[in-house]
């Protein structure tokens, strides 16, 4: 039998905290919420109040409305008022032990069928509930910052949680306007476990000199669609957390993508925290004046021949030869461009001239991969690039290594969520609607995947296991079967 949920506790006021007591409080419940002391519980209700104070300025509420949120809510500084609420969710720091003293507390003050909710974005709800004598009714409810705004939740069931309670919390979730995805619990849930994971392996590119920090942000902004580079997104998130995420990751896996990369410790280490901090990969202090913008000014190539190879030759070939550029042969030209998905040193070595080749690799519409192998003149990179320019492309300087970068960065986080599906962990629509809504990614993995085609994919990952020797990157077991039984859907087989 369904709970009738009405009364809702909030532990924790933070900016996170706050946003849930003010979502629950729109959605018409009496809210509870709940700080340690008089100066962070004044906190809190600032917080709320500006928030639903900047809603009445924007339009998006009206003063009645703003005046009705705020009387459903109760501030105090005991937990012992949370005696008679229906469920009690917790946004204290993320900090285990924190949270399982809190949660011994809320056992004990709330009634025996009050649901006992976490918030955490990664750790264990399993070892959360077994604080309790009520484990069955302990479960994970991940809202997403700004709470009121973003419109998924992470819904977070354990082996011991009742039956029928995530359907009833994601109903609940609903009643909120937002968008539940039900999971299990693993150590980042979806949507932390998929990109962190991602954002770990670019720190980890940057350090091994694939590409610069600005190629790469443009390369998975331009090129592959997202809504933000991958260190613009960890100084967002803050350094510091990502860090955290990625050892607890790390204890649960035991997988190297996890293990925080070097670059990011030394940056915590230091206090470069991101955004937070005024710089982390990038510096925000003076960002106007620093960030080097992606399309910089087109001027005449230098270039006098160019010879362009690969599937998609005479079309390139065109474009250029409308910028001025005169086609050539391979053997005499001053630049050769290979089009090409695979590491281009061996057509090089084929060439006379082999400091002359450059590798192209085109990523989404707008940008180009621009590849130097060991033998590339830097000169001629330079050529390409500015050649590149003046074709309307954006180029991303990279070295000659499996995947360049956006497929490098892309085929993993793809693999990861073949085998978080095929382990039963989440279903495919819930992976994909929690990247989509959590991450505000154009599609979800396995869209992508279908997109991209499932054999691409695949050979790709081959490639970089081949490379890297990473064992995540050997291609999913579900996805080679699915190509060695030429499915061409992943969605739809």
């Amino acid at each position: 039998m369904a709970r009738a949920i009405e009364t809702v506790g909030v532990v924790g006021l933070g900016t996170m905290g706050a946003g849930i007591a003010e979502v629950f409080a729109r959605a018409g419940l009496g809210v509870i919420g709940v700080e340690v002391d008089a100066e962070a519980l004044e906190r809190g209700r600032g917080h709320v109040h500006r928030s639903t104070d900047r809603a009445v300025s924007r339009g998006k509420l009206a003063e009645a409305e703003r005046d009705e949120i705020l009387g459903r809510v109760t501030f105090t500084g005991s937990l012992d008022d949370l005696s008679d609420a229906d469920l009690v969710i917790e946004a204290i720091p993320e900090v285990m032990d924190y949270k399982r003293a809190l949660f011994t507390d809320l056992d004990r003050i709330c009634r025996p069928d009050t649901v006992l909710a976490t918030n955490t974005s990664s750790l264990s709800v399993t070892a959360i509930a077994a604080t309790t004598s009520r484990p069955g009714q302990v479960i994970g409810m991940h809202f997403f910052n700004p709470a009121p705004v973003m419109r998924l939740v992470e819904v977070v069931h354990t082996v011991v949680t009742e039956d029928g309670l995530a359907d009833e919390v994601g109903a609940l979730a609903r009643r909120l306007g937002k968008t539940p995805v039900t999971v299990g619990d693993r150590a980042g849930f979806v949507v932390n476990r998929l990109l962190l994971g991602y954002l770990n392996h670019a720190a980890t590119l940057l350090e091994r000199g694939v590409a610069s920090r600005d190629d790469i942000d443009n390369a998975m902004k331009l090129g592959a669609g997202l809504p933000m580079g991958p260190f613009s997104l960890l100084d967002l998130i803050g350094l510091d957390t990502s860090y955290e995420v990625c050892e607890v990751l790390f204890q649960e896996s035991r997988d190297r993508v996890h293990a925080p990369a070097p670059i990011l410790r030394e940056l915590v280490t230091a206090g470069l925290l991101g955004r937070k901090s005024g710089r982390g990969f990038h510096d925000h202090k003076h960002a106007a004046g620093q960030a080097r913008s992606a399309a910089e000014p087109a001027g005449r190539p230098g270039v006098v021949t160019v010879c362009v190879l690969g599937e998609g030759a005479g079309e390139l070939s065109a474009k250029l030869s409308s910028a001025g550029a005169k086609a050539g042969e391979p053997h005499d030209s001053d630049v050769v461009i290979a089009l090409s998905r695979t590491p281009v040193v061996e057509h090089a070595v084929r060439l006379p001239h082999p400091e002359r080749l450059v590798g192209l690799h085109l990523a989404g519409g707008d940008v180009a991969e621009v590849v130097s192998t060991a033998l590339t003149s830097p000169d001629v990179a330079r050529a390409v690039q500015d050649l590149i320019r003046v074709v309307g492309l954006i180029p991303v300087s990279c070295a000659d290594r499996a995947g360049f970068v956006v497929d490098a960065l892309l085929y993993p986080y793809l693999n990861d969520a073949v085998r978080m599906y095929d382990s039963g962990y989440a279903s495919m629509d819930d992976i994909d609607t929690a990247m989509r809504l959590g991450c505000g990614y154009p599609a979800g993995p396995f869209e992508t995947l279908d997109a991209i085609g499932l054999p691409a994919v695949r050979d790709g990952l081959r490639a970089l296991y081949a490379e890297y020797r990473e064992p995540s990157f050997a291609p999913a077991p579900l996805l080679d079967r699915l190509v060695t039984a030429r499915v061409t859907s992943i969605r739809g087989r």
